[in-house]
């Protein structure tokens, strides 16, 4: 059955009702073309005869035929994967030392594993190791060079493992080994921010709610208020690192193994707590990344609120802050110009630490288990995210030891605002006077102020009776922010005892003292 057609149609700049498909016998398209036309297959074609010429593929005993160079191009990971060399090299001799003494191989084959497995780690660090695209990712390239060195005992390295398993294995202990690195950097920042606080002991900011001036506070206590935040970021990974220390080395693909393995004994001799339980989910779950990248973007999160402070405060409309030249930047045609780049590009980059989490959020969201390849994307993110808070932390602590207060700028700024408000209405409350009703005395009071164009501590003692009679002389010990500041003496408040308990709290946590 053949049917035959030719497609007219004309295009102007206005539909014509005579622009129509029709049917000819100028071309043939043909469902089943005749055999005669069929052209006879000669050989592969270059792009098959390439990929056969390429080097086997340690799991290609059934193929008869390599990948092409696009698909290897687009299937590879060890341009980014090699990260993980170190503990993919750990977890082959924790693996080979199992495998020994389990009977799984001889001594001699895991001496000979040990020993060119160093040699590689030797050669990785010393830039000599030839890392093969062809060879995929970091366990291939380590696996088939360890081949090309030993020989056949390279060859039983891969007994009760699989690829799956083994990937999460390193990937595990990176990220543990990430933690590690951003607890420290995070205790650093923690510290720069204490050495801050105690440069500027005694030093009164305005405090905001809204980004409108409310109650005075000290300037420690807000560099504190930061200290508490990254040490619940710390918490967080210290929670994830805990739940992330479960080994999956002997899960193999999916089902486990029939061979006699001891798992307990590779998890063990890796630091892990114990082996994963379900082998199905070893290998599929990635929960443990996506819980270390979330405690991430809350850390990111938190710096960028630091830097959209420190940000704001360093203009000329407010002008509290000066940083040194060595943490700002010019402008390449406003010479007058100094920006507190590093900390507006901490504010940027949280961004990247946020897009790192939802991209693996929507990687796992629709896949069954167990392994699924599209899980090679998880590590990418990870490594992004990773880079990307510790050069966040890194240089937040960098910018907190170079800036300055500006005193007296901040002392000029203080009496607008009324600050002090909140502390006339807690002195009507101790003479007796119901809140509600000690906030709208105290409301008129700033209403009298407004129109007088003076502070709560210049009205007078008649001008504040006018209001209510149950004004006296020792009111004034609660007016200006010097004196409100010493009547805040609630627990975790800006008082100055409390401040001053809280700054000793750290210095000792922090070990500064």
């Amino acid at each position: 059955m053949v049917f035959t057609a030719t497609l007219s149609s004309s295009f102007t700049s206005a539909p014509s009702s005579s622009s129509r498909y029709s049917l000819s016998a100028t071309s043939s398209y043909c469902a089943f073309p005749p055999r005669r036309f069929a052209t006879p297959r000669m050989g592969p074609s270059p792009a098959q005869a390439q990929a056969q010429s390429k080097e086997a593929k340690l799991w290609g005993g059934r193929f008869k035929e390599g990948v092409t160079d696009a698909v290897e191009r687009f299937t590879e990971s060890i341009s980014f994967d090699k990260q993980l060399y170190k503990q993919d090299i750990k977890g082959s001799r924790a693996h080979a030392s199992m495998l020994a003494h389990q009977g799984l191989i001889s001594a001699s084959d895991r001496d000979s594993i040990l020993e060119g497995l160093e040699e590689i780690e030797r050669r990785i660090e010393n830039g000599e190791f030839n890392w093969r695209a062809d060879r995929e990712d970091v366990h291939m390239n380590i696996e088939a060079a360890l081949t090309d060195m030993i020989g056949e005992p390279a060859k039983k390295l891969h007994t009760a493992r699989s690829r799956n398993d083994q990937v999460l294995t390193d990937f595990r202990l990176w990220c543990r080994d990430a933690i590690d690195g951003i607890l420290v950097s995070m205790k650093q920042l923690q510290v720069s921010l204490l050495t801050l606080a105690l440069r500027n002991e005694g030093l009164i900011v305005p405090g905001y709610t809204h980004l409108q001036r409310a109650q005075p506070v000290l300037l420690q206590h807000l560099l504190l208020a930061y200290v508490e935040e990254i040490e619940r970021d710390a918490g967080r990974l210290v929670d994830c690192r805990a739940r992330m220390n479960f080994c999956p080395l002997g899960a193999c693909a999916l089902a486990g193994t029939g061979l006699p393995i001891d798992r307990f004994m590779t998890s063990e001799a890796l630091g892990f707590t114990a082996p994963l339980r379900n082998s199905i989910d070893a290998v599929s779950d990635r929960d443990f990344v996506l819980e270390f990248l979330s405690a991430n973007a809350i850390t990111a999160v938190h710096l960028s609120r630091l830097g959209e402070e420190w940000v704001l405060w360093a203009s000329e409309e407010f002008g509290f802050i000066t940083p040194s030249d060595s943490v700002s930047t010019g402008s390449s045609i406003m010479p007058q110009k100094k920006n507190p780049d590093p900390m507006e590009l901490v504010r940027g980059k949280s961004a990247r630490v946020i897009g790192d989490l939802v991209t693996l959020l929507t990687l796992c969201k629709g896949l069954p288990h167990a392994y699924n390849r599209d899980l090679q994307e998880d590590k990418e993110p990870v490594f992004d995210s990773v880079k990307t808070i510790l050069g966040m932390l890194e240089v937040s602590a960098e910018f907190a030891l170079n800036i300055s207060f500006n005193r007296e700028r901040i002392q000029k700024a203080l009496p607008a605002g009324h600050l002090d408000a909140t502390t006339l209405a807690d002195y009507l409350v101790n003479k007796g006077v119901p809140f509600r009703t000690s906030h709208d005395i105290a409301g008129k009071s700033v209403a009298l102020c407004t129109l007088k164009n003076c502070q709560l501590l210049d009205l007078s003692l008649d001008e504040l009776r006018s209001i209510n009679p149950v004004f006296e002389e020792d009111v004034y010990d609660f007016l200006g922010v010097e004196n409100a500041i010493q009547k805040f003496v609630s627990y975790g408040s800006t008082g100055s005892a409390c401040v001053a308990s809280q700054i000793d709290y750290w210095m000792k946590k922090l070990e500064m003292k």
